[in-house]
């Protein structure tokens, strides 16, 4: 097949879902298939990465609230759909998938117009919230109920500050943007998002996407690369650690992790690998603890795998509705045990008592990683069986298989529809 991958982003320069977006890529063409990439860009022109040519869509937006959206979304769906029918015929694509906000909408547009399939990867809540993650107020973390005017006018204040009365101004505009966005989104012939909960509030919260196709396939992860790349490797730190990795934001839980270490009694050194606004709050409390805290950099993938690989277990304290956690898909496949926040997608990966262990509350996450640190026979039991899910489920093969069967039979469907005359 000939396939266009329309994505927002793409390694080098990439976090979790442009490495996604490099592993369904390169997955398709170990396979055999012939694969174009595009990529919008503002600052940085995308590179050429793995023997991939990307090609870059310059994006041009004023730093003004609201009006710089405009530009990345309803001016860029526009013209990028323009760009994408060009190159839909420059290639004779068979069908465009389409990986993210920037380039969903656009993409389904660009296919509709030559006649061709398209499938549009949800990796977060970008066409049910204008903020992309179903989060009221940063700051405490409570999930959205749905962006009514209502709604919206609560979730104003903790984005914009003092300003938020004349941002109200915006709200008609908020709402008729995630209409476009799903009425886009809904014609795409499959959706797929990548857990089940994304799944349920795409069906829940928005009728155009209901009634179209939707499918759960996750992610994909290299795991033979990945082991190979850790056994090779020396162990970072001669003593046991476990680790947090990811984002040092709120929504991630940063703010509760030194509580939950410590109500832990954690027996071993706390390893934090990332960056983030909550950055310095985080290294102040790790001074004030007894808690041995460690926070690093952010580095480079293959030595976060690394250290990854060689940790007791993962503490993961996500506070808002995850999709679909990269970091949780990598230490599966390392066969690292999880203590988790049971958020979002989490329970996708996370299967309590069997590959690691769910919580509800920060207290009883801190019991989860209490139990880990205390149990030798627990972590390796938990470890093994993650490993053995992330290889019936989340290895790229076996995701590179169901995406192949979709792409498949979104190419028959719109064969048989344009021989019965049907657009």
């Amino acid at each position: 097949m000939r396939i266009l991958i329309a994505t927002d982003a793409f390694p080098p320069v990439a976090g979790g879902s442009g490495w996604s977006t490099y592993e369904l890529a390169n997955g398709l063409r170990a396979r055999g298939h012939h694969i174009v990439i595009v990529q919008p860009y503002s600052r940085r022109a995308p590179a050429s990465f793995d023997g991939f040519e990307v090609r870059g869509y310059p994006v041009k937006a004023p730093a003004m609230p609201f009006v710089q959206n405009y530009f990345r979304n309803e001016r860029l769906y526009r013209h990028l759909a323009v760009a994408l029918g060009a190159l839909i015929r420059e290639h004779d694509i068979d069908v465009i998938h389409a990986q993210h906000e920037l380039t969903g909408p656009a993409s389904v547009r660009a296919a509709r117009i030559a006649g061709i399939p398209s499938v549009c990867t949800i990796r977060d809540y970008w066409p049910l919230c204008y903020w992309s993650d179903l989060v009221r107020d940063p700051a405490v973390g409570d999930t959205c109920p749905g962006c009514s005017a209502g709604a919206m006018t609560r979730c104003l204040p903790p984005r914009v500050g003092p300003v938020w009365p004349l941002t109200t101004a915006f709200i008609p505009y908020m709402r008729a943007n995630l209409r476009g966005k799903q009425r886009d989104v809904g014609g795409a012939d499959a959706v797929v998002a990548v857990s089940t909960q994304v799944a349920s509030y795409l069906r829940e919260r928005s009728p155009e996407i209901a009634a179209g196709r939707v499918e759960v396939i996750p992610n994909g992860v290299d795991i033979v690369r990945m082991r190979s790349l850790v056994a090779g490797a020396a162990r970072p730190m001669a003593e046991p650690y476990a680790v947090f990795i990811g984002k040092l934001a709120h929504n991630k839980g940063v703010s509760a992790l030194v509580d939950v270490v410590e109500h832990a009694q954690l027996n071993m050194p706390l390893v934090v690998i990332g960056d983030g606004p909550e950055r310095a709050m985080l290294l102040k409390a790790a001074l004030r603890t007894s808690t041995g805290i460690r926070v690093l950099q952010w580095m480079e993938r293959d030595e976060v795998f690394r250290w990854l690989g060689h940790a007791e277990f993962l503490i993961f304290p996500s506070s808002w509705p995850e999709p679909l956690s990269r970091v949780l898909l990598e230490a599966s496949a390392l066969s690292r045990p999880i203590a988790a926040m049971n958020t979002g997608g989490t329970a996708d990966i996370v299967v309590d008592e069997v590959t690691g262990l769910l919580s509800a509350s920060a207290v009883e996450l801190a019991e989860g990683v209490a139990r880990l640190a205390g149990d030798a026979d627990l972590r390796a039991r938990l470890g093994s069986a993650a490993g053995r899910r992330a290889e019936e489920l989340f290895d790229v093969p076996v995701v590179i298989g169901r995406m192949e069967a979709l792409y498949a039979d979104v190419i028959e469907r719109a064969r048989k529809r344009r021989e019965r005359g049907v657009a």
